[in-house]
C-alpha cells in the first residue's frame, strides 16, 4: 500500500498447487495393462505379421550356469535404459518418473509437496506467534553496492522470525530499485524516503564523517513508529546500517529488551571490538579508544531500544548536528542514562555484530567505455 514518502508491504501468502495423484482409471475405462508379469490377452484383429527372431544375445561366461534360464525375462542385462538410448522422447521428463505403457496410469500416489514457509506480520511470522516484533531501520542511500548491500542483509532478516524491515532512503521519493529488492525479500517492510537537507551533506570531496549520516533518515523511521504504533504496545526498534554483518543471535539477545540493551560491536573504532564494561550484571564503563568520555560511546549497532519506551519519550531523536561521534549519545541521552543500560551477550563478552564495510567498486574502466558510447547496458540492474 503506497501513500505518500513511504510504502508498505509484505511477503504474499505462498500459493501451493493442488495435488495430482497418479491413480488407476474409474470403472468403466477397461482394465489397464499390468506393469509386470504376463502381459495381457491380445485382443481380437487382424493376423499379425511373422516377428524377425531377435538377435542373439550377449556370449556367456564359461562360468555361467548352462541352460536358457540364466536370465530373466526382459531385455539384455547390458542394454542402455530407455531415457539413454531415446533422450529426444523423454526430454522434459521429470527425473525418476515412473515409466510406463502407453494408456497406462499405475496405482502410485506421490507425496504431497511442502508448502513454501510463509511470513507474516510482526508478531505473527513463521515461528514468531507471540513473540514481541523486532524493527528494523535501515537507513540508505545510492550508490553502486546498494542493491548488493540489500540483498544481502535481507538474506540475514529472513531468517528472523516476528520482524519488521523499515528502510529509509536518502531520497526525495522512494525508488523502484529499492523498492524492488523488498518486494522480492520475503520480509515484511516499509519503505520510506527523507532527504537530507543540501546543507548537512558537505560540498564536494569533503569527508564523510563532517556531518552525521542517516540522521533524517532514522529520526523519520521513528516518526512512523510513532504515527503507527501504540504506546502499549510490545516491540524492540534496532538500528541496522546495510554494510554491517549481523549473527543471527543478535536478534534473539534483543528481543528481551526492557529498555535499553548493548553489546560489542566488532571491527570498529579503530580496534578489534569496542564493548561496554559490565561489573554484577551493570555497565559500569566502556571500553573505547576514541573519544572516551562521551556519554553513551556505542556505535549505532551495539543498541536496542524497548518500543514502549521510546513511545512513552516523543521528544527524543538524533542531533543531524551532532558533533562527530556524538550522534548516538544525541538520542540515548533523552531515553536512559548509562546506569540503566542492559547488557547482553553474555555480560558483552561475545561479538554478535562487526562495523564491516563493502569495498568501494573501482569502475574506471567502465566510465572509459562510457565516453566511447560503449558502456554496459544501463537497462541492466545492478
Amino acid at each position: 500500500m503506497r501513500g505518500g514518502d513511504h510504502y508498505e508491504g509484505g511477503p504474499e501468502a505462498a500459493e501451493v498447487l493442488p495435488h495430482r495423484s497418479l491413480r488407476a482409471p474409474e470403472s468403466g475405462a477397461g482394465p489397464a495393462p499390468p506393469l509386470t508379469g504376463t502381459p495381457p490377452p491380445p485382443s481380437p484383429g487382424p493376423p499379425t505379421p511373422p516377428q524377425r527372431p531377435p538377435p542373439p544375445g550377449p556370449p556367456r561366461s564359461p562360468h555361467d550356469p548352462p541352460g536358457p534360464s540364466q536370465d530373466p525375462p526382459g531385455p539384455p542385462r547390458d542394454a542402455a535404459p530407455p531415457q539413454e538410448r531415446f533422450p529426444r522422447l523423454f526430454r522434459g521428463v521429470a527425473r525418476g518418473a515412473l515409466l510406463c505403457p502407453a494408456g497406462a496410469r499405475p496405482a502410485l500416489s506421490l507425496p504431497p509437496p511442502e508448502p513454501e514457509r510463509r511470513r507474516g506480520r510482526p508478531g505473527g511470522g513463521a515461528g514468531g506467534e507471540g513473540l514481541p516484533p523486532i524493527y528494523v531501520v535501515t537507513p540508505t542511500y545510492a550508490r553502486p553496492v546498494q542493491k548488493a548491500e540489500l540483498v544481502r542483509l535481507s538474506q540475514t532478516l529472513l531468517h528472523v522470525p516476528a520482524l519488521h524491515w523499515v528502510v529509509v532512503e536518502d531520497a526525495a521519493a522512494p525508488s523502484a530499485l529499492v523498492g524492488g529488492v523488498l518486494a522480492a525479500s520475503g520480509v515484511s517492510f516499509t519503505h520510506l524516503s527523507a532527504e537530507t537537507p543540501p546543507d548537512l551533506r558537505g560540498g564536494p570531496g569533503a569527508p564523510s564523517w563532517l556531518f552525521p549520516r542517516g540522521a533524517e533518515q532514522r529520526n523519520r523511521a521513528l516518526r512512523w513508529l510513532r504515527d503507527t504504533r501504540g504506546g502499549d504496545e510490545p516491540g524492540v526498534v534496532y538500528f541496522a546500517d546495510d554494510d554491517n554483518t549481523y549473527s543471527l543471535r543478535l536478534f534473539e539477545e534483543m528481543r528481551s529488551t526492557r529498555g535499553v540493551s548493548v553489546w560489542p560491536v566488532g571491527l570498529v573504532g579503530g580496534l578489534r571490538l569496542e564493548r561496554p564494561l559490565v561489573s554484577g550484571g551493570r555497565v559500569v564503563g566502556f571500553h573505547t579508544g576514541w573519544r572516551p568520555e562521551r556519554p553513551f560511546p556505542l556505535d549505532m549497532a551495539g543498541f536496542a531500544v524497548a518500543l514502549r519506551l521510546l513511545l512513552a519519550h516523543p521528544r527524543a531523536r538524533f542531533d543531524p548536528r551532532a558533533e562527530r561521534g556524538f550522534l548516538e549519545s544525541s538520542f540515548l541521552g533523552g531515553l536512559v542514562t548509562p546506569g540503566q543500560l542492559e547488557p547482553r551477550a553474555d555480560n558483552c563478552t561475545q561479538v554478535l555484530v562487526w562495523h564491516t564495510r563493502t569495498e568501494k567498486p573501482k569502475l574506471r574502466q567502465e566510465e572509459q567505455l562510457q565516453r566511447q558510447g560503449r558502456g554496459s547496458d544501463p537497462d541492466i540492474e545492478v
